[in-house]
């Protein structure tokens, strides 16, 4: 059974393994460029770049994810309520106080990111301080600070740049249509052509596989961990179901940060192309791309039901 424990080893190792893969998976892009247009070179900055991406996602990814949700920092005096909230919390989950951000929206939704626990911060939205009572504030952030408890947030923070650094490159290669290739050279020139396609074609597939592998269950475990630092699991399934109810995603919504929030950004329990009927079953196929587990399956785990 996965615990606050096993999980931070876990995200730990999911987070080299993913940029490993991701290394990889750059210079095979970069090899197949490199032999199909004559170009050594092109296989040495692709690993230079790789290198360079993942240092840069580990250090930089939480920044990168808060500029593209238009999160802006939330200073004291602004909202002293929403700090002494997070200060109690954060005494009660054992973690270091967060630093605070604020995106000017009103769909209520809220993520947490950073590296670790030294270097966290939470954002929230100004409709998700709307629209919450105290007790569901409390769940909704202690949720986030369950994810920061879990190092959650290193990798779901470090695949906003991976994954938006593949879908760019493999967008890219779909631009460049494979024009001026080494066609002259003898043998193996198709195959390569092939394998780079398929290369190309599957960047995008890979991203969104990258995001559905962490974005489920560690959602029911950060559920269950929020519920015990505010021993009161009614406010954060009060919570859920008001974010699912409202109708409208955040401005900003975007797929490469859509797997970090408390639930999905787009609008109610849906996936990106709108929301889904309250009264229809879900079949298992749509669950596997959805980026949160359905509200009404987080709901009833939360209640005991």
């Amino acid at each position: 059974m996965a615990t606050l424990y096993t999980q931070q080893s876990k995200n730990i190792s999911k987070t080299w393994l993913l940029m490993g893969v991701f290394l990889a998976f750059i210079v095979a892009i970069g090899y197949f460029a490199s032999d199909y247009y004559g170009n050594p070179a092109i296989v040495y900055f692709a690993i230079i770049f790789s290198i360079v991406m993942n240092i840069s996602g580990y250090w930089f990814s939480d920044k990168v994810a808060l500029a593209v949700s238009g999160a802006k920092p939330i200073q004291r005096e602004e909202n002293r309520e929403l700090y002494r909230i997070v200060e109690n919390l954060s005494i009660t989950a054992g973690i270091p106080m967060p630093a605070l951000f604020l995106i000017n929206d009103p769909s209520p939704n809220a993520f947490a990111t950073g590296r670790d626990k030294n270097h966290a911060s939470i954002a929230v939205t100004s409709g998700l301080l709307g629209m919450m009572d105290k007790t569901e504030l409390e769940g909704v952030l202690a949720h986030e600070m369950s994810h920061i408890g879990n190092r959650d947030i290193l990798l779901q923070s470090v695949i906003v740049v991976l994954v938006g650094i593949i879908a760019m490159m493999s967008n890219i290669m779909m631009r460049s249509n494979f024009r001026g290739g080494n066609r002259d050279r003898e043998g193996g020139n198709a195959i390569i052509m092939i394998i780079g396609i398929v290369l190309v074609i599957l960047s995008p597939i890979v991203a969104t596989i990258i995001q559905l592998a962490i974005s489920r269950k560690r959602e029911f475990l950060a559920d269950a961990t929020g519920a015990l630092i505010t021993r009161y699991p009614e406010g954060l399934a009060s919570a859920l179901q008001k974010i699912s109810d409202y109708p409208r995603g955040l401005a900003k919504a975007s797929n490469a940060t859509a797997h970090m929030f408390i639930a999905n950004p787009f609008g109610g329990d849906s996936d990106s192309d709108g929301a889904l009927d309250k009264n229809e079953k879900i079949s298992w196929l749509a669950k596997m791309f959805m980026t949160h587990p359905p509200v009404e399956e987080r709901i009833k785990a939360l209640l005991g039901k």
